[in-house]
């Protein structure tokens, strides 16, 4: 097997996607630039693949599902307002790297991933990475966690064809939700969740995987 890049010239690269993919794009929350630097992005990708790590594009996980590219991990990440304190329910674990920016900012993240094999090496491979405040688990990520709710926060990484109301119900008031929503043309959306309902904007285009869900 070939080795793949050695750490210190990974670590460059990460340094230089923050820079310039992440801050140079417009990402200001100082506290995402540091998790996007802290989080190795190698180690949640194929190793064939480590070379793609820190370009500026999605790569694929297997069994049809991709670690989403950096910028939009930091997108999202911002988009959340995260606290040192939330509570943070996410949908779509993958490959565990937007768990990992998640677990930088937040007090406690509650992940769900429909795949059990990408959870297993999700779950493997946070706790090889030290976390400590990550629940996960395999399942259906539409019906949320409702034994964890309410949530500060909730992020979906998978694109359902409307907005799952499971979701909405688990989320605090005051509190907020970044979810793609769509088949095939989809919009990045940012709720906020008041005493008077939901606010919502649209944020941009996106692609994501399907929200996939057990029959």
């Amino acid at each position: 097997m070939t080795a793949g890049p050695p750490d210190d010239q990974l670590a460059e690269r990460r340094r230089l996607m923050v820079e310039t993919q992440i801050r140079g794009r417009g990402i200001l929350d100082a506290r995402v630039l540091d998790a996007m630097a802290a989080v190795p992005r190698h180690r949640f990708i194929r190793p064939q693949d480590v070379d793609l790590a820190y370009g500026d594009y999605p790569v694929d996980i297997g069994l049809g599902q991709t670690i989403s590219q950096p910028y939009i991990v930091a997108f999202m990440s911002e988009a959340l307002g995260l606290k040192p304190t939330d509570r943070v329910l996410e949908i779509g674990t993958g490959s565990g790297y937007q768990t990992a920016v998640l677990a930088e900012l937040a007090a406690e993240v509650y992940s769900i991933e429909v795949v059990p094999s990408h959870a297993a090496a999700a779950a493997d491979l946070l706790r090889d990475l030290g976390y400590t405040n990550i629940r996960l688990r395999s399942g259906d990520g539409y019906p949320g966690w409702p034994d964890a709710a309410p949530f500060d926060a909730v992020i979906v990484t998978a694109a359902p064809d409307h907005l799952p109301q499971p979701l909405v119900d688990q989320l605090k008031v005051g509190g907020r939700m970044v979810v793609p929503i769509g088949l095939g043309d989809q919009e990045l959306l940012t709720l906020h969740k008041g005493d008077d309902g939901l606010r919502q904007s649209s944020r941009l285009p996106v692609r994501f995987v399907p929200l996939t869900r057990h029959q």
